[in-house]
This record gives C-alpha cells, sequence and structure tokens, in this order.
C-alpha cells in the first residue's frame, strides 16, 4: 500500500500594523480556540519598557499569556536569527501540549525569518564595525547608505539612510564576503523549511487616515500614561545610549531627544506619530508583498467574526 505522509501541525499568524488592533483579536481568538500566543514584535523583548511597547498588562498577560516577550534588558540586543530559534522552540513547546501556536505582531522581518529561514551569514566583526563607525562619523550615513546603494541596491531601498545599525551590518557582510547581504540571505536552505502548515492573516486598513488616527490617539494615550517618566526611569536603571537597538524604537527615541533637551513636548508628540505611521507603512509594504498573507480591512465591523469563521475553517480536521 502506498505510504501516506503524515499531516503537518498547524499554526495562525495574526499580523499587522501598529494600531490594527491585532492584541485584541488575538485574545478573542484565545478565548474561542485552543491556541498560545507568541509575540512578533521586536519590541516587546525587552524588559520594562511597557508603556512605548503598547505591551499588556499585567492582568491581561495573566489571563492571555504570551510567549517571546520580556527577554532581554534594554541594553542587550535580539536577533530575528535568535528570535527564529526561540519561536520554534515555543511552538514545539505549545504543540506538545495538543494547542496551536497564534503568532500575533508586526514585526515582519521576524516572520520571513521563522517562515522562509536564514542564510548563514558572518559573524560579527569588532576591528570592521570600528572601521564602518568612524567612517560614518567622518562622511555621514547619508552617504554610507549612498555607498550601500551601489553595492547592494535591493538592501539600500528597504533601509532608511538614519538606519545606522542595517546599513552598518549590510556594509560589514559585503567587507567580509565581497556580497551583498541581499544576495546571502535569499539562500535560505532545506533545513530552514517552515515545519507547519500556516494561516497567515493580514490586517489591512481600507482608510489609511482612519489608521492615522487610530495611531495619534494611541500615541497621546501612551503619553498621558507616562512615556516620558519610563523612559528617564530607564536611563538611571540601565546604562543606555541612544544607538541602543531598544532607544531607537519609536516613542523611546523621540522621548530620549525630549529628556536630552534638544525637543519640547509638542515637537516630541509630532515626530512621535510621525514616526509610528511610517512604521505603519513599512509594515503594511512588508504585508502586501509576503504571498501567502490573507489580507482583511482591520476597520471592518464583522473583522472578529470573518477571523473567527476563518480560523475555525482551518482547524477542522481533514
Amino acid at each position: 500500500m502506498p505510504q501516506t505522509s503524515m499531516p503537518k501541525p498547524k499554526a495562525i499568524f495574526l499580523l499587522g500594523p501598529t494600531a490594527s488592533g491585532k492584541t485584541a483579536l488575538a485574545m478573542h481568538l484565545a478565548d474561542r480556540f485552543p491556541v498560545e500566543i507568541i509575540s512578533v514584535d521586536s519590541a516587546l523583548v525587552y524588559r520594562d519598557m511597557n508603556i512605548g511597547t503598547a505591551k499588556p498588562d499585567v492582568e491581561t498577560l495573566r489571563k492571555y499569556p504570551h510567549h517571546l516577550i520580556d527577554l532581554i534588558d534594554p541594553t542587550d540586543a535580539y536577533s530575528a536569527a535568535r528570535f527564529r530559534a526561540d519561536a520554534l522552540q515555543a511552538m514545539a513547546q505549545i504543540m506538545a501540549r495538543g494547542k496551536t501556536p497564534l503568532l500575533v505582531g508586526g514585526t515582519m522581518l521576524y516572520v520571513k525569518a521563522l517562515l522562509e529561514g536564514l542564510s548563514k551569514l558572518p559573524e560579527a566583526n569588532t576591528g570592521v564595525r570600528a572601521t564602518l563607525a568612524a567612517r560614518g562619523g567622518e562622511v555621514g550615513w547619508p552617504a554610507m547608505h549612498a555607498e550601500l546603494a551601489r553595492i547592494d541596491p535591493l538592501t539600500a531601498a528597504r533601509l532608511q539612510p538614519t538606519d545606522v545599525q542595517r546599513i552598518q551590518r549590510a556594509l560589514e557582510v559585503f567587507e567580509l564576503t565581497g556580497s551583498p547581504i541581499s544576495a546571502l540571505q535569499t539562500r535560505a536552505t532545506a533545513a530552514s523549511e517552515f515545519p507547519c502548515d500556516a494561516l497567515q492573516i493580514g490586517l489591512v486598513a481600507a482608510q489609511r487616515s482612519v489608521l492615522h488616527d487610530r495611531i495619534a490617539a494611541r500615541f497621546d494615550a501612551m503619553l498621558a500614561a507616562g512615556l516620558i517618566e519610563e523612559v528617564r526611569s530607564l536611563r538611571m536603571r540601565y546604562a543606555l545610549s541612544a544607538e541602543m537597538p531598544s532607544m531607537r524604537c519609536v516613542g523611546y527615541r523621540q522621548s530620549w531627544e525630549f529628556l536630552e533637551g534638544t525637543t519640547d513636548q509638542a515637537t516630541l508628540r509630532k515626530k512621535g506619530i510621525a514616526a509610528t505611521r511610517q512604521l505603519a507603512k513599512r509594515q503594511l509594504t512588508w504585508l502586501r508583498s509576503m504571498p501567502n498573507v490573507e489580507p482583511l480591512d482591520c476597520l471592518r465591523v464583522d473583522l472578529q467574526e470573518v477571523v473567527i469563521e476563518r480560523v475555525e475553517e482551518f482547524l477542522r480536521p481533514v
């Protein structure tokens, strides 16, 4: 008799830009289905960064535990490669309990790494990094971005000229390998194959202006909740600098500038909302480029019912 292959386990992705309602929808799904939530958010990994990351409060986390939050101190760094390893481990534990992983967030690079795998890139080289940092300090990072555009236009096109960390890493990889990082990143191996059948739901906004209003309201709520005081406390508790990935997160960068005395609170608010809108725009661009994402308007009144119906269909035994 012909052998029948075992069906793959299942995983659900609920993806979308900031302020699209992912967390609330995820909790509705957790009430309805045997799922456990895995955060796919590069800011939620930091301990003590709660207000500016819109981290669920203690009571919410008690009722709806989230994997992969509060993993590292703000002085540390986290990578897509580490996320992939941590997420696969959490997924295996969830499936061993007979439940389905529900991956929720908007850090699309992490999603790409998890679904497609990562090619092996060279480890950081302190000498090369120091040389690049010195050159960047002399000529400015927009000029370094222009240099990257000459050798790796694909990577340069998706990076802002102010994205120092990623520009430096892309130039470092080219220095070490002679190949653009974009070319190396496409060489994921078969061993990196995602182990589950995936339902990928993407929350998009048919009316961008409404999403912008949500973003502004949420940023105002963060300020009212004490975002500036949170950043002040973090600066006192940890040996932080403005260049650290944690302090480059939206809201934290602008609050840092305010605490340094280089901007006033009105400018902090204006720049914070603008940066959040830019983040949402990049997240939506990523979503639209992902071939297997099923887009749903996050503003539709029947969103919860539609998503529940789609998840029921996906989880139904064959």
